[in-house]
């Protein structure tokens, strides 16, 4: 019989799947140990404070080991994964299991063994240390108990513990999930009530301690007993005052640029209430267009093409402010940025290089850029690099709203909603398709002259396209 050899074992490690990013959070597996798997084959799905991110392994060969369980967020080079590039086990060889008693691995410096219930080996588990007290000989015994029962191999023997160990506070036991979502939610596992087996706190227990009318008394609780543990009802989603969710990845992030933005640079936000019935005319018409057949035509992407051709015109509001070494850099090139809800929060990708392309080309990027936003795929490169952001409030059905820069911008224009409405037109009230839109500026890049100038343009293209032809 063979057997997996240290040399044959390859670690994939946690890359930077961003610009200097240092941790990210495991969504989701889609490979299982025993798993089969080929070079550039995607084995996980994780979420970094930009965007979701599938990872692809770099090699050949049998998954052995998952490091780490779904939920759980993991510093950047730490392994994740560990794959046998021998070719695997034979056939008729039982997959490897842990031995009934693995010899300790050396641990990182600053780091030490955790309780892992996820079928992951023990013995390479790695986390970042708990903060707080040293475990107690009683916990550490509890725990490599619990341990062995998880692992299908019975109860371990254990020392005796010391006496004078005994009578401290034993720690709760949970699953590293378990832990980071009580510490999320601001739980202390030793008011929970257990209901796993061996005692052990699972996700539900956490939540319905933090939906529990009462507080448990801070006594010191006794050894759990799951043949008569209570678990307390959880409280239905109506019966709850409040709930706690928290903030990380997209949103997290997303709210520290925006309050690094709104506070650095000095916005000023100008109006323009437009009649864009000639627009909404065109749109129809290039719906028909057979060069346009299949993509992505709407006002959004003739406001777009206006708002590059008033840059062409204005290019000085095409710059960023470089406070290190205090210079206005400007950019010669526009990478148009398109604000995006997602599930997981807002995101601002763009359309490198929109100022040299095509109307069917813009409209092809558009819909590749909103469809990939949609589906959680976005890459953290695909939002990098933006010089000017177009944020469409409309499709919710508001006037108009006073945006927030995107930070290392000048500009931001948004979209209102395209209403008919009565309007003075040659002369004659009637009924037009009227929108309003506002445009955000850095005043220490750009004046009250230079932004209104780009805005009027703006709107005298979506009143009179033809003026794409003429302009741009």
């Amino acid at each position: 019989m063979t057997t997996m050899t240290e040399a044959s074992v390859r670690e994939f490690r946690m890359p930077d799947v961003g610009e200097g990013l240092t941790e990210a959070e495991i969504l989701k597996w889609y490979v299982q140990p025993g798993d089969t798997v080929t070079d550039g084959q995607v084995v996980c799905e994780v979420e970094t404070a930009k965007a979701a991110v599938e990872l692809p392994i770099p090699y050949d060969g049998v998954v052995r080991e998952l490091r780490f369980a779904e939920g759980t967020t993991v510093d950047v080079g730490t392994a994740i994964i560990a794959v046998d590039v021998s070719g695997g086990a034979p056939a008729d060889e039982p997959a490897p299991a842990p031995a009934t008693a693995p010899e300790p691995e050396k641990k990182p410096e600053g780091r030490q063994p955790v309780l892992v219930g996820y079928g992951v080996a023990a013995s390479s588990t790695k986390r970042r240390p708990r903060k707080g007290p040293e475990i107690t000989v009683a916990e550490a015994a509890v725990q490599a108990a619990v341990q062995q029962e998880l692992n299908g191999h019975g109860p371990a023997p254990v020392a005796a513990p010391a006496p004078a160990a005994v009578e401290e506070r034993p720690r709760p036991l949970a699953k590293p999930p378990v832990r980071k979502l009580a510490k999320d939610l601001g739980v202390d596992l030793a008011t929970v009530t257990p209901s796993g087996p061996d005692g052990i706190i699972t996700r539900d227990d956490v939540h319905a301690a933090v939906t529990a009318p009462t507080a448990v008394p801070e006594a010191v609780p006794q050894p759990p007993a799951p043949e008569t543990a209570v678990t307390p009802a959880a409280a239905s989603p109506g019966d709850a005052r409040e709930t706690r969710i928290p903030i990380k990845g997209v949103r997290k992030a997303t709210a520290a640029a925006m309050v690094g933005s709104a506070f650095t640079a000095p916005h000023v936000t100008e109006f323009v209430t437009v009649d864009v019935t000639r627009t909404m005319r065109l749109v129809e018409e290039l719906k028909q267009d057979k060069d346009l057949q299949g993509l992505r035509v709407n006002p959004l992407l003739l406001i777009a093409k206006a708002l590059l051709v008033a840059i062409k015109r204005n290019p000085d509001i095409n710059a960023s402010w470089d406070e290190a070494s205090q210079e206005i850099v400007l950019k010669h090139y526009v990478n148009l940025g398109i604000a995006a809800a997602t599930p997981r929060g807002l995101i601002v990708p763009n359309i490198k290089d929109a100022h040299a392309k095509t109307l069917p080309q813009l409209a092809e990027a558009l819909g590749e850029l909103v469809g990939t936003a949609r589906d959680g795929k976005t890459s953290p490169a695909a939002m990098q690099g933006g010089t000017v952001t177009i944020t469409n409030v409309g499709v919710f059905g508001i006037d108009t709203g006073t945006p927030i820069l995107n930070p290392g911008e000048a500009a931001i224009l948004a979209v209102g909603a395209i209403k008919l409405q009565p309007w003075v037109h040659k002369g004659k009230v009637k009924p037009r398709q009227v929108t309003t839109l506002a445009l955000s500026f850095d005043h220490r890049l750009v004046d009250g002259e230079l932004g209104s100038k780009v805005l009027a343009d703006i709107a005298a293209i979506l009143e009179q396209p033809k003026r794409l032809i003429t302009w741009g």
